[in-house]
């Protein structure tokens, strides 16, 4: 419809466009019709192929005679204008190998929430054109992420999307990125030079679809039958509301209303005259991993301090970006599984007050009630996370509102076995989501003493801590003191 959102963003101007929100606004129809006229070599992709059939349907519909379809590459030939139409999956993480070199000029993403931001970006690698003058972009639609794995889309997007950005966008007004140093920064349009390389920013925006502007639907009672759900699917698919929280999954260890409760209580700066108590550490193990601190002041956590993997390989390395964290005196979590091992050794050496905590430790505890025992440390420490965060406790802790932190901590899973609870493996959650929990394991690391009983585990790994040492000797403790609650005071000897 001439004015309509699908119009606007059928000529939107942007390289990346997210054109979603509500259900039934005709996002589907969006990617097809591009691929029908705007563009030569085309390809639409979903999560999983059964969920494309109803996509190749309506393709057909609208192809009729006109071209020639491949049942087994799921390729239509010889469309008007000598355009080809694509369809592609990936269920599984590897399976964007199958797509490797593969060269589009139209990249269309259904129910982009459904993909991992690791595939996302792999697949968009190979946006490209031989044709002169031909446009290339990517184009996603959706509803709002339900679950924790669809998280990273609002990130993408925060500046339309997420109502704490710094700097909120107006939908349809045009964003510029660019990657530096590792890391997509927000910059000018217009090409800069940057460590003697030219960098190209890509424009970015969002368009909301809404189902008032589908005449197919709008008329014929599917916002009534939207009407009709439960919360918080409700306002997500009837109003595209992207802040209203996830669908709980009945395994998730921690629910996305605690998470957004504490990150409500946050402010810049800690409480007044509040203890600074701990920082947790949690060092990357490779790849897009990512070494990050949160330091503890009474109930308050700060922003993660967050650094690429590949520049922190090594204990010196790790050191030189948490040299804030360091000189706050306090005790510091670290993970020593792998590199943290490395990491903890030269903490100490420097005088740090290291602390190591090896989550494949046993546990030995139990939950809050007395019932539920632990198959491991981490299972401990997560389901204490849960515990601190539950209102019921009354903690009240104050977490940072960042995007990767919410998302870490609403992403695990957990199990009841023999052994006890069991929290899903790191290695797993990384297969689910894309990605690391980095900012999670540093915060429960962070949460470790100072309201929460210090797990038994950790103070078995401490004895060594607090046994007396020649005196003078770097990195020296003196006794551990224990407050009211079971909180830790390490102080320094």
């Amino acid at each position: 419809m001439p004015g309509s959102p699908q119009e606007r963003a059928f000529h939107c101007e942007a390289d990346e466009l997210f054109f979603g929100g509500q259900a039934g606004g005709g996002k589907s129809w969006l990617l097809l019709g591009l691929a029908l006229t705007a563009h030569m070599r085309s390809i639409i992709y979903r999560r999983e192929f059964p969920q494309l059939r109803d996509l190749i349907s309506s393709a057909a519909e609208l192809i009729g005679e006109r071209g020639r379809f491949n049942e087994n590459l799921h390729i239509w030939r010889d469309l008007p204008g000598d355009r080809m139409l694509e369809f592609g999956a990936v269920h599984n993480a590897q399976d964007v190998q199958k797509y490797k070199g593969r060269a589009h000029d139209l990249k269309g993403y259904d129910e982009v929430g459904d993909f991992l931001e690791s595939q996302y970006v792999f697949l968009n690698a190979w946006l490209r054109t031989p044709i002169p003058g031909q446009r290339t972009r990517v184009v996603a639609t959706g509803n709002p992420p339900t679950t924790a794995e669809g998280q990273w889309v609002v990130k993408r997007w925060g500046a339309w999307l997420d109502p704490q950005h710094t700097n909120p966008a107006e939908p349809g007004e045009l964003r510029w990125y660019a990657r530096i140093d590792g890391d997509e920064r927000e910059v000018g349009p217009g090409a800069f030079v940057w460590k003697d390389e030219l960098i190209e920013p890509k424009s970015r925006t969002f368009i909301p679809a809404s189902v008032w502007d589908n005449p197919y639907y709008a008329t014929t009672g599917y916002p009534q039958q939207l009407q009709g759900l439960p919360e918080p699917l409700r306002s997500q698919l009837l109003y595209g509301d992207f802040t209203i929280g996830l669908v709980a999954d009945p395994w998730q260890v921690i629910p996305a209303e605690w998470v957004e409760a504490a990150m409500a209580r946050w402010t810049s700066d800690p409480p007044t005259g509040a203890p600074l108590l701990c920082v947790g550490l949690d060092v990357a193990r490779g790849g897009d991993d990512m070494t990050v601190a949160m330091t503890r002041v009474g109930p308050w956590f700060s922003m993660p301090n967050k650094t690429p993997g590949k520049e922190t390989p090594d204990g010196p390395s790790v050191l030189a970006r948490i040299a804030r964290e360091m000189g706050y005196q306090i005790p510091v979590h670290v993970d020593v599984i792998g590199v943290g091992g490395s990491v903890y050794d030269h903490l100490r050496a420097a005088g740090v007050d290291a602390k190591p905590v090896n989550f494949a430790e046993s546990s030995g505890a139990a939950d809050r009630s007395g019932n539920l025992r632990f198959r491991n440390l981490r299972a401990e420490l997560w389901w204490r996370a849960r515990e601190a965060l539950d209102p019921a406790f009354g903690l009240r802790l104050a977490l940072p509102p960042d995007p990767e932190l919410r998302a870490d901590l609403v992403a695990p899973r957990w199990k009841a076995t023999p052994q006890g609870i069991q929290i899903e493996s790191k290695d797993d959650i990384q297969e689910r989501i894309g990605r690391s929990t980095d900012c999670g394991d540093a915060f429960v690391m962070a949460l470790i003493g100072g309201g929460a009983n210090v797990p038994p585990a950790v103070l078995a790994q401490a004895s060594r801590w607090l046994e007396p040492k020649e005196p003078g000797k770097p990195g020296d403790s003196g006794p551990a003191t224990w407050g009211p609650g079971g909180e830790s005071r390490f102080r320094r000897g």
